[in-house]
């Protein structure tokens, strides 16, 4: 359940300034889906850059963990889950269900990360 007395997140907020909710589920607990938006999706195509590929170049040789490799998937994917909330958002939704991440080479130095899933309007479950 979403915890609505914290501070939300403007880059995951409606307009209504409460939190869009992300889920890898196709439902979100608590809440029933009264109308579907459509796909929404966000992309991110990154590099890692000369400096950091040399860094990264030799930590993969020594072996164990390539933390610039890490640092920059990571922060890929957030990006790439703000922009689908973002996409989410015009379509007028306030939840994403079945929400996946994807991702690909593009040529041997870029890398395309997609946050994509389901837009849908949510409320609250009556009752229940």
């Amino acid at each position: 359940m979403t915890d609505y007395s914290v501070a939300p997140d403007p880059a995951r907020t409606t307009t209504t300034g409460w939190p869009v909710a992300v889920s890898t589920t196709f439902d979100v607990p608590g809440q029933h889906i009264t109308r579907y938006c459509g796909g929404c999706f966000g992309v991110v195509v990154r590099s890692m850059g000369f400096a950091k590929g040399i860094g990264a170049a030799f930590k993969s040789l020594a072996g164990g963990e390539v933390c610039q490799y890490t640092e920059l998937l990571e922060d890929s994917r957030r990006h790439a889950l703000d922009r689908m909330v973002r996409n989410a958002q015009a379509l007028g939704a306030n939840a994403v269900v079945g929400m996946r991440f994807d991702s690909s080479e593009i040529g041997q130095s870029l890398t395309e990360i997609v946050a994509y899933g389901t837009a849908v309007v949510v409320a609250p479950d009556e009752g229940l």
